[in-house]
């Protein structure tokens, strides 16, 4: 009783704010929550401390990455330290659940954990990952899910996605790298054998029929699966599912917006025809075929048919130059593997490019450093304006640093890589680094179905997407000969990609909602931006 005359004494308003200074709303928390961030030195700090204010306060936490943009992504998604750290240790820093785990133990009860997920009504967009293949960084199993988590914030910081219809999963079925079953805070299955492939497809479909049947909306986007089974399941659910996979479609579509400025650039210095480059891939994963069978559609753009357009593409695993004579070949490499080659395997990357004589070096290897001053050089002879892509995440596994790409050509590279680099100072010029983040795509793609109500992701779709970002450079970055616009622009740009994106999903009668079809271009962009969380 004595209690409750002892509260009841406290006025109300007294009672809810007592704790709190008297002074605070006078103060800017932005700032101040700010000077907390750039406090921390370590990466891997700055990730735990913004994870925990989007815990404490998502709305200080999203008004702070719109707003710094550019500050915040590096550390929450762009493959530098920060976020590889965060899958390497995320058994160790896990501190509160963040996204839904689905475990190959839920086999038959996948239903019932997607129901009792607590999201906001018609969610739209879920990011997939197995861990398997974490940006360079091998199986992390269970520890991959911040990668879906990033995905998902940039998602709503680059196309304006609500926060509150987003889904990070994570299916663990396992891992197969011994230090991470060794660790005993790690968090998934600690089985040493990863599933049979049969009850791994059975797996999968449950997942995606239970998805599609719980969740009607939802764009379901595949995330760093391993090679085999990026290709196999894109290949199995996209005809029957919403599903994209970024690896594939994503990195492609970046990839090849750059290139065809980078080609343009390159062929208005030498006077080459565009039809006549040749591109060479160092890296044949996943990511590095799925950017060669992008890049196929820009000879056929120029009027070359499919089997032309192949002939211009030279791919390179750890054996070498890939051959249709090689013995054991994978699947998705046969693609491209070279029937007009005869002589003694090319293991060299020197020598396969003193052979192939490219005009385009792109590198999805994961090999820190393995486009060497040799190589560089050789390009640097053959073309006047060299095109070179490293594009290996994270840093560490970048196959050349920007520096180097620029003191080793005189100035002459056309440069993209996967991570950012800061400006180079060359000769009293100042050079900026294209960066191919798919973060450029995947928001205005994403963005673009969800309007349309697209029941498909069709290869047209993902190939308007890429034309709309190779078209979206203002004045002043064209000016400047960059490949890729400023992503401070990147509400603006997923905009552009998400028109072209619903367009073509008209165009391929896939579209299910008839209101940007009815818009000119303007007003069209208008209704999207509108849209825009």
């Amino acid at each position: 009783m004595s209690v409750a005359v002892m509260s009841s004494a406290l006025p109300t308003p007294f009672s809810a704010h007592a704790s709190i200074p008297p002074h605070i709303t006078e103060t800017d928390h932005v700032q101040r929550s700010l000077v907390q961030l750039r406090s921390k030195s370590d990466g891997l700090e700055q990730y735990i401390f913004l994870n925990g204010l989007k815990e404490r306060d998502p709305s200080l936490f999203y008004k702070i990455l719109l707003s710094n943009m550019m500050e915040i992504i590096p550390i929450l998604y762009t493959p530098t330290a920060s976020v590889g750290d965060a899958c390497t240790y995320y058994s160790q820093i896990w501190r509160h659940p963040e996204g839904l785990y689905i475990s190959i133990k839920h086999k038959g009860h996948i239903r019932q954990i997607l129901r009792q997920y607590p999201v906001g009504a018609n969610p739209r967009i879920a990011v997939v990952t197995d861990g398997s293949r974490i940006l360079g960084l091998g199986d992390l199993g269970a520890n991959g899910l911040p990668i879906s988590i990033g995905k998902l914030d940039l998602y709503i910081a680059g196309a304006g996605i609500r926060p509150s219809s987003v889904i990070p999963i994570c299916l663990d079925v396992g891992t197969n790298t011994q230090r991470i079953i060794d660790d005993p805070l790690y968090i998934g299955l600690t089985n040493t054998v990863l599933c049979a492939r049969k009850q791994m497809e059975e797996f999968m479909e449950e997942f995606m029929s239970a998805v599609s049947e719980v969740f009607p909306e939802l764009l379901v986007q595949f995330e760093d699966f391993s090679t085999d089974n990026a290709f196999k399941y894109l290949d199995l659910f996209r005809a029957r599912y919403r599903v994209f996979n970024d690896d594939i479609q994503g990195t492609g579509a970046v990839v090849l917006s750059g290139f065809l400025n980078a080609a343009r650039i390159s062929s208005a210095a030498s006077g080459i025809p565009l039809t006549e480059h040749k591109i060479l891939f160092f890296g044949a994963g996943s990511s590095g075929i799925g950017v060669a069978k992008q890049l196929v559609s820009f000879f056929t753009e120029l009027g070359m048919n499919a089997d032309e357009a192949k002939k211009h593409i030279y791919t390179v695993d750890s054996k070498g130059l890939i051959t249709a004579d090689r013995k054991g070949l994978q699947e998705h490499k046969k693609f491209f593997a070279r029937t007009d080659y005869e002589g003694p395997a090319l293991t060299n990357l020197a020598d396969i490019v003193k052979y192939v004589q490219p005009t385009a070096l792109l590198g999805l290897s994961t090999i820190g450093g393995a486009f060497t001053e040799e190589v560089v050089k050789l390009m640097a002879a053959m073309n006047k304006r060299p095109i070179i892509f490293p594009l290996s995440n994270p840093v560490s596994k970048c196959e050349l640093s920007f520096k180097d790409a620029i003191n080793w050509t005189n100035g002459r590279v056309v440069f993209a890589s996967g991570s950012p680099y800061k400006p180079v100072v060359h000769e009293g010029t100042t050079y900026e680094a294209g960066q191919g983040n798919n973060m450029y795509m995947f928001p205005g793609i994403g963005l673009g179905a969800i309007l349309s109500k697209s029941e498909h992701i069709t290869d047209a779709m993902v190939e308007k997407a890429a034309i709309a970002l190779s078209t979206s450079l203002n004045e002043e970055e064209s000016s400047h000969e960059l490949v890729y616009p400023r992503l401070e622009r990147i509400r603006d740009i997923s905009a552009q990609i998400a028109l072209a994106v619903a367009r073509q999903a008209h165009k391929d009668g896939v579209e299910n909602n008839s209101v940007l079809r009815n818009l000119n271009d303007y007003d069209a962009l208008r209704h999207i931006k509108g849209k825009m969380w």
